[in-house]
């Protein structure tokens, strides 16, 4: 793998039970870039994700098999820890999802302590960083102290964001991360995205092909668990190479 690429997928395939939701999926996923993963709901494309940093495992009777290689390893090597893999490779998912009863700081500062940090000023300086990074420093630093729930939605989602980035990934996946915000809230969700890509791996899961248009600069068209399609964006929606993929985002199927 050259490093152009921080991850490939190969002959990725996904079940739940006897449900074969994603079928030999192959793909390189660029490195700080953002990367669109598109589709019909019951695609295959949460599914997709989650099997990027292995929590499509967590769920009962669900199991993998192909490699996801990341940084040279396949994360599914018998002897790869998955908490290093998920530290590695953060989540956030579609509804903001904060500890409600921990303060703005305990957040952010979750990760880092269950990691062994200790150090108050250490803690302070990992918590600034990534509340800067997450563009939510400058709202909430005179009051680290209140509790996560009484931020806004799009403040909690970008709190989710600070939280995964305290644990210093470097591939960062996002399930639908504006479907539950108003559109004042997901435009800086999208502007962060696109920050974030200049350091980070982005991978995004949307239903919205004008999101998608907006922040990607790669997507990827699932349908019924196949990769039907992917390449640049601009490709992709202006001169898409397979005929389901022009029905989808001409709005024909859906």
């Amino acid at each position: 793998m050259t490093s152009a690429y921080k991850m490939e997928v190969e002959n990725l395939n996904a079940w739940y039970g006897s449900n074969h939701v994603l079928i030999d999926i192959n793909m390189k996923i660029k490195d700080r870039a953002v990367t669109a993963i598109m589709g019909p709901s019951g695609c295959g494309k949460t599914t997709f994700i989650r099997c990027l940093n292995r929590m499509h495992e967590l769920v009962p009777r669900a199991r993998v098999t192909g490699k996801v290689v990341f940084d040279g390893v396949n994360i599914y090597d018998d002897n790869v820890d998955p908490t290093w893999v998920r530290r590695r490779i953060g989540m956030v998912f579609q509804k903001p999802n904060p500890f409600p009863m921990l303060s703005v700081y305990d957040n952010v500062a979750f990760g880092p302590r269950i990691h062994g940090i200790r150090d108050r000023k250490l803690l302070d300086k990992i918590v600034r960083q990534s509340l800067e990074m997450a563009s939510l420093w400058e709202e909430v630093k005179n009051d680290l102290r209140r509790p996560a729930s009484a931020l806004s939605g799009g403040q909690q989602q970008r709190l989710c964001i600070a939280r995964a980035l305290a644990l210093e990934p470097e591939v960062i996946l996002m399930d639908e991360p504006t479907s539950h915000l108003d559109p004042i809230s997901a435009a800086k969700i999208e502007m962060l995205i696109r920050k974030l890509a200049e350091r980070y791996t982005i991978v995004i899961v949307t239903h919205n092909m004008q999101q998608a248009a907006r922040v990607s600069d790669y997507v990827a068209f699932l349908y019924m668990g196949k990769l039907v399609e992917y390449g640049p964006t601009k490709e992709v929606f202006e001169r898409p190479r397979n005929e389901l993929t022009e029905k989808y985002v001409t709005g024909k199927i859906s």
